[in-house]
């Protein structure tokens, strides 16, 4: 593995896409230990782990942090360590599916809505056939309903559970159930099974190629400015991090 590049203390993999499966493969075909923890980081997460000791606590004891985001990237070439790629949790969803259809993975879905749900793990079948769906749960879940949860998870045993509940409570969760978990792999994928049902359409390809695939959402969900008021302030803190480490040097 290549080494880490650390974003505002964040250690962010350096593994590009191809890298990043391969990681993933090799878990599934020779983890049989613990659940191995796959993070998709982005900028809101960062500045998040400044004020939230618990989530500090999860990004570092997390197995890998893919870069998911284009402000994480620009960061790292600030910091003159720039990552080769993003690796977001919507296309890395996707290249996991397409290296499941090939290996006969079996996936466990957790989070977005019922309908969005059950249209995701349709879609996956109909693109990929080969993977398996061994369970799903939509994301509307109280504390009294996880028992039940947990047990149909450990029941299932999938090689990749599939955790789209939000950040940071995607994350925390993995973290909180790691003994309980029978998966080999466990990724936080954001709303992406809300791109996969369609329920979230995703922007362009054209938009994806500039970098402006945030501006597409925020267009499309205007009710995201609230968020997006972050990259200011983490551009910031990336861009003076970036000097002060530049002038030690």
């Amino acid at each position: 593995m290549k080494e880490n590049i650390k974003i505002l203390g964040v250690p962010f993999s350096n593994a590009n896409m191809k890298e990043t499966i391969e990681v993933i493969a090799h878990q599934v075909e020779n983890n049989n230990e613990r659940v191995f923890h796959v993070i998709t980081g982005n900028p809101e997460i960062v500045l998040q782990c400044e004020k939230d000791n618990e989530l500090k606590k999860v990004i570092y004891e997390c197995d890998l942090i893919t870069p998911d985001g284009v402000g994480i990237v620009l960061a790292s070439k600030w910091k003159g360590a720039p990552l080769e790629e993003r690796v977001t949790g919507y296309d890395l969803l996707l290249e996991v599916l397409k290296k499941g259809d090939e290996k006969e993975w079996s996936f466990y879905l957790l989070g977005a809505d019922e309908e969005s749900s059950k249209k995701a793990a349709e879609n996956i079948l109909k693109q990929y056939p080969s993977v398996r769906i061994v369970g799903r749960q939509h994301g509307y879940f109280n504390s009294g309903e996880e028992e039940a949860i947990l047990k149909d998870i450990e029941n299932k045993k999938p090689d990749i559970l599939v955790v789209a509940l939000g950040a940071p409570r995607a994350e925390k969760w993995i973290y909180n159930n790691k003994g309980s978990l029978p998966a080999k792999v466990a990724i936080t994928v954001g709303g992406s099974l809300d791109g996969i049902s369609g329920k979230v359409k995703r922007a362009p390809e054209i938009w994806q190629k500039l970098n402006i695939e945030w501006l597409f959402r925020l267009i499309n969900e205007p009710s995201r400015w609230r968020r997006q008021r972050v990259l200011p302030v983490f551009a910031y803190k990336a861009f003076a991090e970036a000097i002060k480490e530049r002038r030690k040097k």
